[in-house]
């Protein structure tokens, strides 16, 4: 629960920093604690925690999608901010000690956990994001097809 709250902090933080306010600033806020919860969730139950870097990544990119269309805003304005709390900083961190230690067995150890974590959550928001398009191009596709009589009529021309 801990964790938790101290991603949405860090998250709103951030999001004050970026000059966000405002209805975005609460919905970034609940939206990175979500995530982190989905994250906290599925660790325990996923083998390691790319599954659960990639799983969490993907909730809040496709929570991102959702709420650039309510708030009418770019994607990116919420997205970033609610992937906070999912970046591996001790990670990061721990890199660059050995890098500068010159640690290479270290070194080349965690550079390693950091590409693939990086790689989860790129990959996480490359799926929302074509999951988004696809639903917005399904919406459209149906939407046209009712407006223009053609389902009424069943494609019959006269």
């Amino acid at each position: 629960m801990s964790q938790t709250l101290m991603g949405m902090v860090a998250s709103c933080c951030f999001a004050l920093l970026f000059g966000i306010r405002d209805r975005k600033l609460l919905f970034i806020t609940l939206g990175s604690g979500a995530g982190w919860a989905v994250y906290l969730l599925l660790k325990p139950r996923l083998p390691g925690i790319y599954g659960a870097i990639f799983f969490a990544s993907l909730f809040v990119a496709l929570l991102a999608e959702i709420y650039a269309r309510l708030l009418k805003t770019p994607v990116l304005v919420t997205l970033v901010p609610m992937l906070v709390p999912e970046i591996p900083g001790g990670d990061l961190y721990y890199t660059m000690y050995y890098f500068v230690m010159q640690e290479e067995k270290l070194l080349s150890e965690y550079s390693k956990k950091v590409i693939f974590e990086a790689a989860c959550i790129a990959l996480g928001i490359i799926l929302a994001a074509w999951l988004a398009k696809f639903a917005s191009s399904v919406w459209r596709f149906f939407l046209t097809v009712e407006g223009s009589g053609e389902a009424r009529e069943g494609r019959r021309r006269t």
